[in-house]
């Protein structure tokens, strides 16, 4: 599933083709996703000009003179950058065609994403109002990340993973970040010190930063904007590696919550 990095590497690769651009057609040929596009979203969005691009957690926010697009590109889809003629391939589901020729194209072949558009604050609409703090923010530092897990039994690969706590940190940005914070994703949140949450903290944002830099994680499906998949898998230390990157110890795998985590025994305590 496309997680913070990789949306964020979308809108970077999405930002210098369409700010200032004017859209001149949404052209939806399946409008089944996660929900239904709305029939009336085409005539909503002719017209108007794109202002910017913006994130929330896993949401892509495009910026219009009247309103936001809120995309969520779900578990394998793709938004790409290509020109209008471009020949089209199975699961292209619409088009956001461009003034300059190009186009906007979502490719989904599971179509888990969705596209949504408000006149509103993005902020107040009801998929992003109780998202928790971004991984980046200084509201999520050592000593919030600490409070929050005095009282909760789950264990911390599950409170990392919690977009009501910390949002954007997915299945293998946790097992990362507890490689490096050497901590098993197994412990409770409950039992973590002050300098585990403080290194926790820096691991999210180290393993978050890194992945952004090339352009996230393709383990099957995901492209960013401009088609090429993205290369954090080859750093990778523990998420589906037969051996620990740093001491060669055998990686062991377990399952939490229906996903696997990965993990050192040397390592992480």
């Amino acid at each position: 599933m496309p997680e913070l990095p990789e949306v964020e590497t979308t809108r970077r690769g999405l930002e210098p083709h369409v700010a200032g651009r004017r859209i001149v057609a949404l052209e939806v040929r399946e409008p089944r996703l996660r929900w239904r596009v709305p029939s009336d979203l085409p005539a909503k969005l002719a017209g108007q000009r794109i202002t910017g691009t913006g994130r929330r957690a896993k949401y892509l926010l495009i910026s219009l003179e009247s309103g936001t697009l809120i995309v969520h590109l779900g578990m394998s889809g793709n938004l790409r950058v290509l020109p209008a003629a471009a020949p089209r391939i199975a699961h292209d589901h619409y088009d956001l065609l461009l003034d300059s020729g190009n186009t906007l194209r979502f490719n989904d072949p599971r179509r888990f994403g969705s596209l949504h558009y408000t006149t509103d604050d993005p902020r107040r609409h009801p998929l992003l109002a109780r998202l928790a703090p971004e991984p980046f923010d200084p509201q999520f530092d050592p000593d919030y990340l600490w409070r929050i897990t005095r009282r909760r039994r789950a264990s911390i690969k599950q409170v990392l993973m919690n977009s009501r706590l910390v949002v954007g940190v997915g299945n293998i940005y946790a097992s990362e970040t507890l490689f490096r914070a050497r901590i098993r994703p197994r412990r409770r949140a409950q039992s973590l010190s002050r300098e585990e949450a403080a290194r926790l903290v820096k691991g999210v944002r180290t393993v978050l930063s890194n992945a952004i830099k090339v352009g996230g994680t393709t383990l099957r499906d995901y492209v960013g904007a401009n088609g090429e998949p993205g290369y954090f898998r080859q750093k990778l230390y523990v998420y589906e590696r037969d051996e620990c990157r740093v001491c060669g110890t055998a990686i062991r795998q377990l399952t939490q919550q229906g996903r696997s985590s990965y993990y050192c025994p040397s390592c992480q305590k």
